[in-house]
């Protein structure tokens, strides 16, 4: 059985193999920046294990617009209580664990999240084979981003939530 929890300090080496697995040299998220996310936003730096393995990772800081710009690659703050956007900035499947769902139940887990403390939505930035997964999630192509991250096209995919 899959398991999700918040990250632990403990997970960082395991994290930066599987984010190196999924992202090139020049899109991987650094060590450092790895550090910062879980010191400063482990509620929303979910991971997803099995039998206390490690299978793959969500994360982002919550922003006040609804598209992530480089600079967050850098530098995040701890997140508000309540409202904002919900970033990505990091979905990753260790090689062994993909197409077993696991990147959709760490979505569904952060729309989860998005939903108990009153955000206005999700976003994210992804290379153009991903969009149709996250269309499919219920995001919406605002088309390609200004993000220059990692010498890549990217594209603005932004998932507004409608409180109850």
């Amino acid at each position: 059985m899959i398991t999700l929890r918040n990250v632990q300090s403990t997970d960082l080496e395991h994290l930066l193999l599987i984010e190196n697995e999924g992202f090139s040299k020049e899109e991987s998220a650094t060590k450092e920046a790895f550090v910062e996310r879980i010191e400063l936003i482990p509620d929303t730096f979910i991971v997803a294990e099995k039998e206390g393995e490690i299978l793959g990772y969500i994360n982002g800081p919550i922003i006040n617009q609804p598209y992530i710009t480089d600079d967050l690659f850098e530098k995040i703050k701890e997140n508000p209580t309540r409202g904002g956007y919900q970033s990505i900035l990091g979905l990753a499947v260790s090689i062994q664990a993909r197409n077993l769902g696991i990147a959709r139940i760490l979505m569904n887990k952060i729309e989860e999240l998005v939903l108990e403390n009153e955000r206005e939505g999700i976003t994210l930035t992804c290379k153009e084979d991903l969009v149709t997964f996250y269309e499919k999630l219920g995001f919406v192509n605002h088309g390609i981003s200004q993000s220059q991250h990692g010498g890549v096209r990217w594209y603005n995919l932004v998932k507004h939530i409608t409180l109850k």
